[in-house]
Order: C-alpha cells, then sequence, then structure tokens
C-alpha cells in the first residue's frame, strides 16, 4: 500500500508542486505514534518558510482528496522542508553542494577511517570527489552510505 501511495503522489502530485517553483525531495508514507502520515519534503533556491509548506498543502488538499490514494484510509497530510542538514541523495543535491563543504560516511573503513569530512570537487555516476587538506579523495559511490552538508553557524 505505501508503494501503491507513493507511486500516485510522485506521478500525480508532484508535478503540481513543481509547477509552484518547488523540488520536491521526497515523498514519504510511513506510519508514525499519530497513524499514517503522508509528507511532502519540499525545497527551493530561497530555502523553505511556515508559508511556503502552508501555501503548498493548501493547493494540493483537494487533488489528493479527488485522487483517493490510500483507498479512504486516514492519513495525516505534512508539507515540510527537508531541513539544513538532509543527507545529500541525489545528483541535483550534490549539484547545489559544490564547493561546500560535506561529510562522507562509507559502510567500511577506507585507509583506517569510515569518515570523511572536506570540499566537495566533483562527482560522476560511480564517484564522488571531495577535497580533505590540500588533497583530492575520489570515493566510489557504491561504499557510501551517507553525505551530509556540514553546517557552519
Amino acid at each position: 500500500m505505501a508503494s501503491k501511495v507513493k507511486t500516485i503522489c510522485e506521478e500525480k502530485v508532484v508535478p503540481v508542486i513543481e509547477n509552484m517553483g518547488y523540488e520536491v525531495i521526497e515523498v514519504e508514507y510511513v506510519k508514525k505514534s499519530d497513524g499514517m502520515n503522508l509528507t511532502f519534503y519540499i525545497d527551493n533556491e530561497k530555502g523553505v518558510q511556515i508559508e511556503d509548506c502552508e501555501k503548498v498543502s493548501k493547493a494540493i488538499d483537494s487533488l489528493l482528496d479527488e485522487l483517493n490514494p490510500t483507498d479512504d484510509s486516514p492519513y495525516i497530510l505534512s508539507v515540510s522542508s527537508p531541513g539544513l542538514d538532509r543527507p545529500l541523495k541525489s545528483d541535483r543535491d550534490l549539484k547545489r553542494n559544490i564547493d561546500k563543504e560535506i561529510s562522507i560516511t562509507l559502510f567500511a573503513k577506507l585507509d583506517g577511517q569510515k569518515k570523511f569530512d572536506g570540499k566537495l570537487i566533483g562527482f560522476d555516476e560511480k564517484t564522488i570527489t571531495i577535497r580533505v587538506q590540500d588533497k583530492d579523495l575520489t570515493i566510489e559511490r557504491e561504499k557510501i552510505a551517507h553525505i551530509v552538508p556540514i553546517i557552519k553557524f
């Protein structure tokens, strides 16, 4: 059921949100303590404010009622920002973070360590390259468990 709901939303609702000028980072349909939650994580170049989430929620609410992706099963609709420290998953995420500091965690140790912090300087289908203390390090994507931006205040 969850994959069906997610597929319907990705095909029918995401284009509406994108036409509003937002990027949909992820659609999530999961059980939480308050019941089933359908969450759309949105972003744009200017960032996301609470007003953006409210605007998108109002725009898609009636469409979701019409589509009925949950076959009348109750759910809570949420529209949210993915947050500053969200994992970088797509090429689009990586492109936005070129020349910025990131942290890469590996599944297994490489040169005695599993975590590398450095400036993202490039990527392709199979690898990601960061600059660590004036030295370039290229890591195969299949070895990477997690990539997040390093946030400095």
